[in-house]
C-alpha cells in the first residue's frame, strides 16, 4: 500500500516543480532527499550537486542540510533531482545585477585549471590567466583555495559563460590612488620611491603607487652617459617633484636636486692656498676653466698661465690636459674659483742684454772705428 502511495505522490509532480527537502543520507555518488517532510524520497545525483566537478557528494552536503530543488526527471516511485539548477537560477540574478552595476565582489578559488582558474558563484566562473593579476604569473599552484576580489567582464547565461577578472579590480584601485595621489602631489616635494624601470633617457620611479620620470640631466650633479651607472631596479631614492601634469598625468622628477650640490663646501674641498690637480675643460681668449671635482671648474686668468707673455692660452695649454693649479680665491656662494698655475712655476732668471766694450776700445768713438776700418778698404 505504502509503495502504491508513493507511486501517486511521485505523480504529483512534474519535471520543473521545486521541492524543500532535507538530506537524509549521503553516499559516495548521490545524496537521498526527504521531500516536503513526507514519506516520498528523492535522489540528487552527485553531477546535480554543484556547477563544478565534484568527488564526493559529502564534498557538498551532509545530513540533516535543508535544500532547495528542482524535479529533472519523474520515475515510477522516485523523483530525481537537482540541487545545482535551482543554485544556478539564483545566481545568475544575482551576477547579472553585480555585472550591470560594476560591483566588486570576493570568491573563494576552487580550481586551477589549465588557463586560468575556476570559481563557483552558484554557477561556474572562470578566470583566464591574463585577467589573474596585473602581472605575469607563471604557476597559480598556490591560489587555490585563495579568496580575492573580482568583477564580471563577461556573461552570457544561454551559453553559461560567466569570465571574471581581479586584474580589472587591481587596475581600478590603481586608478583611483595614482588620481588621489596626482591630486596631493605638489611642486616641490620631497618624497622616498623605488626605481621602476631604467631607460636610454632617465629612470621611473615610483612614489607611491604612480609613476614619475627623473630625466637623465637629473639623476645626478655630474655628466653619466648611462642611467644605469648611478640608479638600479628596485633602489630607494629621494625624489624632488618638478612639475605635475594632472591633465596627462605626468609627474617630473629629480633626484639631483635632493642631493649635496658639487660646490658645497667647497671652501673645505679646496681651501685658499691649496695646490691640486685638474683637467683643462675648455680655453677661452681670458683663460682656461680647469675641473678640480665633478660639476666644479675654476679660471686660471691668462695672466696666471705663464710668466711670459701670451697672446692666446692655446700656446701653452690645450683640453684634456691634466695639470696643477693654486688655490687663488674660493667663492662658495657665486660658485667661483680663482686659480694659477704660474704661481707653482719658477720664474726664469733674467739675463743682462746690454753689451759692454773691450777695455782696449774704451775712449774710442764710434765714427773713428768706423773710419779706421774705410781707410783699410781704400
Amino acid at each position: 500500500m505504502s509503495e502504491e502511495l508513493n507511486q501517486v505522490q511521485v505523480k504529483s509532480f512534474e519535471v520543473g516543480d521545486k521541492v524543500n527537502g532535507q538530506v537524509t543520507k549521503v553516499e559516495e555518488k548521490q545524496v537521498i532527499i526527504n521531500i516536503n517532510d513526507s514519506k516520498l524520497d528523492g535522489i540528487i545525483p552527485i553531477s546535480e550537486l554543484s556547477s563544478l566537478h565534484v568527488e564526493k557528494a559529502s564534498d557538498v552536503v551532509v545530513e540533516g542540510d535543508h535544500l532547495e530543488l528542482e524535479v529533472l526527471k519523474v520515475e515510477e516511485d522516485a523523483l530525481i533531482l537537482s540541487k545545482r539548477k535551482v543554485d544556478a537560477e539564483k545566481s545568475w540574478e544575482e551576477l547579472e545585477k553585480k555585472f550591470d552595476n560594476g560591483e566588486v565582489f570576493e570568491a573563494e578559488i576552487k580550481d586551477v585549471v589549465k588557463g586560468g582558474l575556476v570559481v563557483d558563484l552558484g554557477v561556474r566562473g572562470f578566470v583566464p590567466a591574463s585577467l589573474v593579476e596585473d602581472f605575469f604569473v607563471e604557476d597559480f599552484s598556490d591560489y587555490k583555495g585563495k579568496t580575492m576580489a573580482f568583477k564580471i567582464v563577461e556573461l552570457e547565461k544561454e551559453k553559461n559563460r560567466l569570465i571574471l577578472s581581479h586584474r580589472a579590480v587591481v587596475e581600478e584601485e590603481k586608478g583611483k590612488q595614482k588620481n588621489q595621489i596626482l591630486d596631493s602631489i605638489e611642486q616641490g616635494q620631497v618624497l622616498e620611491g623605488t626605481v621602476q624601470r631604467i631607460t636610454d633617457f632617465g629612470a621611473f620611479v615610483d612614489i607611491g603607487g604612480v609613476d614619475g620620470l627623473v630625466h637623465i640631466s637629473q639623476l645626478s650633479h655630474e655628466h653619466i652617459d648611462n642611467p644605469s651607472d648611478v640608479v638600479e631596479k628596485g633602489q630607494k631614492v629621494q625624489v624632488k617633484v618638478l612639475s605635475v601634469d594632472r591633465t596627462n598625468e605626468r609627474i617630473s622628477l629629480s633626484i639631483k636636486e635632493t642631493l649635496p650640490g658639487p660646490w658645497a663646501n667647497i671652501a673645505e674641498k679646496a681651501p685658499k692656498g691649496s695646490t691640486l690637480t685638474g683637467v683643462v675643460k675648455r680655453l677661452v681668449s681670458y683663460g682656461a676653466f680647469v675641473e678640480l671635482f665633478p660639476g666644479v671648474e675654476g679660471l686660471v686668468h691668462i695672466s696666471q698661465i705663464s710668466h711670459k707673455h701670451i697672446a692666446t692660452p692655446h700656446e701653452v695649454l690645450k683640453e684634456g690636459q691634466e695639470i696643477q693649479v693654486k688655490v687663488l680665491d674660493v667663492n662658495e656662494i657665486e660658485q667661483r674659483l680663482s686659480l694659477s698655475i704660474k704661481e707653482l712655476q719658477e720664474k726664469e732668471p733674467e739675463y743682462v742684454t746690454d753689451y759692454e766694450l773691450p777695455e782696449e776700445s774704451k775712449g774710442f768713438q764710434l765714427g773713428e772705428m768706423i773710419g779706421d776700418q774705410l781707410k783699410k778698404l781704400k
